[in-house]
């Protein structure tokens, strides 16, 4: 007999989950991709491995060259470098600050120009900016000789006129080529965070300075931390600039203690003591990354019109003197310097020095290009493929090349590289009974190998940017149509990232051809860059017979620059 329909057992449906949102990169489960993770360890192992070398190297001493250096080197050096990356962080933190907040916050003729514009100085490597301001402020330069012409002086005598071989000096060479790292992390945040709290700021009656000190300066004030802790890590990386400028700071200690007195441990030591100061901004930096937070701000509200307060005509007129000083500075005397100098020499076009120089350069660029572009997908693939907090833990060792110097990186490369090489001849010899020398010491394989393990992190956070704009269902997708993880990679990833590649490979070809610190350490003999080249000249005494490289290097830089730019000559409303 059947029950009637309300006795009946009662069916419950299950309410249907919503689905997990899928995560930036798709992970992969059921697989293992153990290529993926030890390519990750190996890359990781080699970027700490010059690191390593050096502490080794520098704990293993006897210790008979630490009584020296602590009576006569580092002091010196140590305050003179602390003395420098103080000048260079108030300086690059005045100009930056100051120039991103009368760009954001007002309206004068040629506000537009000169958003983009600030951002020129950074095609202008310390070093070029230093021989370029050596012989722009000699006493025979155009502002002395027009000083002299002016007053009437005849004599050295009859004025005073600051002497730009000093500490100080070399903190305005490196401060005008570096402040658009503070001006564009500072112009990104009163962009992204002025917008609504200086509004209520305004309502309340808050005058623009008002809202500038009590507001939008504490809101700013970890990305200003971290732009300057970027620029105190390329004060430390120069060697060129400190070197033509007579300022003995420590990385210029550990190329003397190395090259002029021949003591690899005493150079091992002192790069040890920079290494500790490259740890504190490093730390400094990454805290104050993690103390950015950005309002996710509606669509709408940030394609609108920032405020910004109109000026008075003369008031626009001095913001636009303001900001054109910093450009002058940073460009204008460099390009002039070199320009002038080229003018008179075109025939260096054809110099086989120069033509030589600049096929080097751009070999070892493209080479650097290639193989670092190869290592950050690797990496960027093994964390694709598991996002385990060993895998990140990993990307992370391999991205801290770019905070070490130059110097430091040559060290502990050589070091590392000459035992590897005496290693490999060892077994040679053992079980063929040959020699076979020195395979990668000396050579230009270990300058390639150097600027790959410091311009990494550069590659890697291009890549990852763009692969971060992808949408993230990409890779589910295609494993739904039963691609592989290797496949999903090859033919739907990677074609999307062109441009992103395009970029990171732009990015350091550049910052290769730019690079000078590893280069002049690691370079084999006859082995001439431009970088080099211009290094050469100018260590003699003739800058103007570098200039064609120095400009070649100059006008290289741009294309970064520009890209960098593109986006403030757009955007019309910022």
């Amino acid at each position: 007999m059947p029950q009637p329909a309300s006795c009946q057992p009662m069916t419950v449906t299950p309410l249907p989950t919503a689905p997990e949102r899928p995560s930036r990169f798709a992970r992969v489960r059921g697989e293992r991709h153990l290529g993926a993770f030890a390519g990750s360890v190996l890359v990781a192992l080699a970027v700490l491995l010059p690191i390593l070398t050096i502490l080794l190297v520098a704990a293993g001493s006897s210790g008979d060259t630490w009584p020296h250096l602590l009576r006569y080197v580092l002091p010196r050096s140590a305050g003179t470098t602390f003395l420098l990356l103080f000048l260079v962080a108030l300086g690059t933190g005045i100009v930056g600050v100051g120039c991103a907040w009368v760009v954001v916050a007002y309206d004068f003729p040629l506000r537009s120009f000169f958003a983009w514009a600030l951002v020129l100085p950074l095609a202008v490597p310390p070093y070029l900016a230093a021989y370029a301001f050596g012989e722009f402020f000699h006493y025979v330069g155009p502002l002395q000789s027009g000083l002299r012409a002016l007053f009437g002086f005849t004599s050295p005598r009859d004025y005073w006129f600051p002497d730009i071989r000093s500490t100080w000096g070399a903190a305005l060479v490196v401060t005008s080529v570096t402040f658009p790292y503070v001006y564009l992390t500072a112009r990104v945040v009163f962009l992204m965070q002025g917008r609504n709290i200086a509004d209520v700021a305004r309502t309340l009656g808050a005058t623009p300075s008002r809202v500038f000190f009590r507001i939008l300066l504490p809101v700013a004030r970890p990305a200003i931390v971290a732009g300057i802790a970027l620029v105190m890590m390329e004060t430390l990386n120069d060697i060129g600039a400190v070197e033509y400028l007579g300022v003995r700071t420590l990385t210029l200690s550990v190329y003397s203690t190395w090259l002029n007195q021949g003591s690899l441990e005493g150079a091992a030591q002192i790069a040890a003591v920079m290494l500790v100061i490259v740890f504190l901004l490093l730390s400094a930096e990454q805290w104050a990354r993690r103390k950015q937070r950005f309002h996710a701000a509606r669509g709408t509200q940030m394609r609108s019109r920032p405020p910004r307060a109109r000026l008075a005509p003369m008031r626009g007129l001095t913001a636009s003197v303001a900001l054109i000083v910093p450009i002058l500075f940073g460009f204008g005397i460099p390009v002039y310097v070199f320009g002038q100098y080229v003018s008179r020499r075109l025939y260096q076009f054809s110099d086989p020095q120069v033509l030589q120089a600049f096929v080097t350069s751009v070999t070892v660029a493209a080479i650097t290009a290639a193989l670092t572009l190869t290592l950050a997908l690797l990496i960027l693939n093994a964390v694709r493929l598991s996002r385990g907090a060993s895998t990140m833990f990993l990307v992370r060792l391999a991205s801290v090349g770019y905070a070490l110097p130059g110097t430091i990186l040559a060290l502990g490369l050589l070091l590392s590289l000459a035992r590897l090489d005496n290693f490999i001849d060892g077994l040679a010899r053992s079980f063929a009974g040959v020699s076979t020398g020195l395979l990668l010491t000396g050579t230009a394989a270990s300058i390639v190998i150097a600027c790959t393990i410091r311009f990494l992190a550069l590659a890697e956070s291009a890549v990852r940017s763009g692969l971060e704009k992808l949408p993230p269902n990409l890779d589910l997708a295609a494993r739904s149509l039963g691609k592989s993880a290797n496949q999903s990679a090859f033919m739907i990833l990677l074609p999307l990232l062109k441009p992103a590649l395009l970029t990171a490979a732009i990015l350091v070809f550049v910052d290769t051809v730019k690079e000078l610190s590893a280069t002049i350490l690691l370079r084999p003999f006859g082995f001439r860059t431009l970088a080099t080249h211009v290094y050469e000249n100018a260590s003699r005494g003739a800058v103007e017979d570098g200039a064609v490289a120095a400009l070649l290097i100059i006008a290289t830089a741009i294309v970064p620059v520009i890209l960098l730019s593109r986006p403030l000559m757009r955007d019309h409303n910022t």
